[in-house]
């Protein structure tokens, strides 16, 4: 409902669209989020990374990629020579959405509704932002950016151009790899998500 939306349209810069954020009713997710958890980083940042939403952690802090997902993206952003402090990272949806069991909260995949709905805000700090560069870090991710699914197990590595002219990098996002099992495979992953960061290095220039 159009009066459900927040007071966003006179967003001017890119905390006064984060402050607007956390009265958005876009979606039905924020009833049950602790708090919408907005991207963060300068708003000169080169390249912007996206993930999928906010992990239980990210709800409860209202920050993004704080969680372990976010602790082993930071040590591979480091083996890679990017700046963490000086990229912005967000997500595709804003709201954490979950399935209770038991005490615990578990992840639940944004639907493609959701992420329509929050792709408003996306793009928002795309606008305000003008990266060189976006990274999208997993499937959801990559729906938000190319506005449409992809296969990206298949187009890890590729860049895409966006009608607006933005290039998307495609991998995978780093909860993948911590759900690897087998240590050997795990630490493969590891190295081709270092190799992938390295890359995005070189486009960032």
């Amino acid at each position: 409902m159009a009066g459900e939306m927040a007071p966003d349209e006179d967003a001017a810069t890119l905390a006064e669209a984060r402050a607007a954020a956390k009265t958005c009713r876009r979606c039905t997710l924020w009833r049950d989020a602790t708090q919408t958890v907005f991207g963060e980083g300068p708003q000169d940042a080169e390249v912007v990374f996206v993930g999928e939403q906010p992990g239980d952690q990210e709800d409860i802090a209202g920050k993004p990629f704080v969680g372990p997902a976010g602790k082993l993206f930071d040590a591979i952003l480091e083996e890679a020579g990017i700046e963490r402090d000086k990229t912005y990272v967000t997500n595709a949806v804003k709201h954490f959405k979950f399935e209770p069991r038991g005490k615990r909260r578990i992840h639940s995949k944004p639907n493609a509704g959701e992420v329509r709905a929050c792709r408003w805000w996306l793009d928002k700090e795309l606008g305000f932002i003008r990266p060189k560069l976006a990274v999208a870090l997993g499937a959801t991710a990559t729906l938000a950016l190319a506005g449409k699914a992809l296969p990206v197990t298949r187009m890890r590595g590729q860049t895409l151009a966006r009608e607006d002219g933005l290039k998307v990098f495609l991998t995978v996002h780093p909860s993948f790899i911590l759900r690897i099992r087998e240590e050997a495979d795990k630490q493969a992953e590891r190295a081709r998500f270092l190799a992938d960061m390295r890359a995005v290095r070189k486009l960032m220039g």
